[in-house]
């Protein structure tokens, strides 16, 4: 049975857009930007979710974002990373047992991206070509005329992430985030440039190539927890865990190696997200 999909319709009017376009193209978020990304503030805020005084947010969050907790394990959490982090019950994120089904690592909102010389992706708000991406002109060769997908995890997802097929997984790269003033010139003296706290590793895998998969965190602070270096890895089997700030998974695949769910990609091509769940199928192997 094919996967229900829903189309997911930006909302440029909703509270979170109006934060970020305070933090981001007003000289007062911008200044209130800089004390909230420095890292004694970052780290203090780390703290107090991983402490038992940030018990109280959870009765409220579960609430406000309609999460279903009879999906999850039950437990009694001592924090709000620790429910944040939760674990998903036996059976509920089951992958396809067909070797050739390329399927989804998380739950998130999914889009597609060709991969050009001139294409630019949006991930956590801020623009990038897959060289600025990456940090690597090798790498950026290598994927080119490839496809991107970028699977943005809301507040009401699940926040662990796995492994899409059998292989071996080779050493996580780190790249640190970082926060720039633009000059007045360049955005109406009221913007800020960004690039958020990334790892990535290269999973040469059985069925789709040399896969490059990658997780983002928030500026500065990722929170972002991989638990393998370099290993030989199973389909479906977890890859790591978001804690609170962390909220995206992007695969890079090589040209000719999967080919993409035409829905996913029709929504992609118009704007729009696609609701996924990890394990549901997004796509096939694609034969030469």
């Amino acid at each position: 049975m094919k996967d229900k999909r829903k189309r997911i319709i930006p909302d440029n009017n909703g509270i979170q857009a109006k934060i970020l376009g305070f933090l981001y193209k007003t000289r007062p978020g911008r200044k209130l930007l800089k004390v909230l990304t420095m890292p004694c503030v970052s780290k203090a805020a780390g703290y107090f979710m991983d402490s038992r005084f940030s018990q109280p947010l959870i009765k409220p969050f579960i609430k406000h974002n309609n999460i279903n907790m009879h999906e999850y394990e039950k437990c009694k959490y001592k924090s709000f990373n620790e429910f944040f982090t939760r674990k998903i019950k036996k059976g509920y994120r089951s992958f396809s047992e067909n070797s050739e089904d390329l399927c989804s690592p998380c739950d998130a909102k999914l889009t597609v991206y060709n991969i050009t010389d001139n294409s630019h992706f949006m991930v956590k708000d801020t623009y990038y070509n897959i060289k600025s991406l990456l940090k690597s002109s090798k790498l950026a060769k290598y994927y080119k005329d490839g496809i991107l997908l970028v699977f943005r995890l809301g507040v009401e997802d699940y926040h662990r992430y796995a492994y899409i097929d059998n292989g071996k997984q080779k050493k996580n790269y780190k790249i640190p985030g970082v926060l720039h003033t633009v000059h007045p010139a360049a955005c109406n003296g009221l913007a800020v440039y960004k690039e958020n706290t990334r790892e990535f590793s290269i999973l040469d895998s059985e069925n789709f190539g040399k896969i490059l998969m990658m997780e983002v965190g928030a500026m500065l602070v990722g929170r972002i927890n991989n638990y393998n270096k370099e290993t030989y890895t199973l389909r479906g089997q977890e890859k790591g865990r978001f804690e609170y700030g962390g909220s995206t998974v992007i695969l890079a695949l090589k040209k000719g190696t999967a080919t993409i769910d035409e829905e996913i990609l029709n929504n992609s091509m118009y704007g729009y997200e696609t609701a996924v769940q990890m394990g549901s199928v997004i796509g096939k192997k694609r034969f030469s």
